[in-house]
């Protein structure tokens, strides 16, 4: 495929390769320098990731613990500087784990430039995922 034109097309892809799985080009698509930020991290987790290389570490386990199966409900939402998306976006799936239904709404604030994230700001609730014992980040 080639490289999305758009932000708004980049981010639709993303949300294709987090369907198929494939962390590794989903990180492909992210500046070397980009960040990503989760402002409502709870104590111990990462509020913010800098570079492409930590980026894709922190999201590597990611499908062992959520699989996810839809993004039933996407509005992309375009803003004055051309480069900037708010995304609003429902993901559902299943926690790996337990089997029990995942169902998360999200709002991102997302930059690209040269076709690439540069900016991640991702306002979803952890703590609606979180287990006794289990840790997303570390495969546990």
């Amino acid at each position: 495929m080639s490289a999305p034109t758009s932000p708004a097309d980049l981010y639709r892809h993303s949300l294709r390769l987090l369907l198929d799985k494939d962390v590794a080009a989903w990180t492909d698509l992210w500046a070397d320098d980009g960040v990503m930020e989760f402002p409502f991290a709870p104590e111990g987790w990462p509020g913010r990731l800098e570079g492409k290389e930590a980026i894709g570490a922190y999201m590597r386990g990611y499908p062992d613990h959520i699989d996810l199966r839809d993004f039933p409900e996407l509005r992309v939402h375009r803003t004055v500087e051309p480069e900037t998306l708010v995304v609003e976006m429902r993901g559902v799936g299943r926690l790996v784990r337990t089997g029990e239904p995942f169902d998360m709404t999200y709002i991102a604030v997302v930059t690209v430039e040269g076709g690439r994230f540069t900016s991640y700001r991702d306002y979803w609730n952890p703590l609606a995922v979180l287990e006794p014992g289990a840790d997303f980040r570390s495969g546990r």
